[in-house]
């Protein structure tokens, strides 16, 4: 994927806000990856269609250095739960995923509540099946 095509992107940063860390998140229109490790690299792949809560925390050490946490609640079997830790304006980035994830769901016509039924009645993508 070409970088111009990432809406977001961004590494965690230390506790004194400097981005020293092999930790990298992506933001395109459809997708979050999470791009973690040195040697042995790991990327996550969370579709933007199925988060279902965000929730922004900063703690006083956080907010001192401008940076902050979004915690996503997803609906991913994999990943049911992901910290976007320590990234600068948290506030914006929160906002910027939440109003990705309500475009995707109404592109792809999906409701939170079709989250909550059984599985069996989803497609290879997560998609209700018709």
């Amino acid at each position: 994927m070409k970088v111009s095509e990432y809406l977001w992107r961004e590494r965690k940063r230390t506790f004194l806000g400097l981005p020293f860390s092999f930790t990298v998140y992506k933001l395109t229109r459809e997708k979050l990856f999470v791009e973690t490790g040195f040697f042995a690299k790991k990327e996550e792949e969370i579709r933007l269609y199925r988060v279902m809560d965000l929730t922004l925390h900063r703690t006083f050490g956080q907010r001192l250095f401008g940076l902050g946490t979004i915690h996503c609640c997803t609906g991913d079997k994999s990943t049911p739960e992901l910290d976007i830790l320590n990234i600068k304006h948290p506030k914006k980035v929160k906002d910027l995923i939440s109003d990705l994830v309500e475009k995707q769901r109404a592109e792809k016509r999906i409701s939170a509540r079709e989250f909550m039924n059984d599985d069996d009645h989803l497609d290879d993508d997560g998609c209700p099946c018709d």
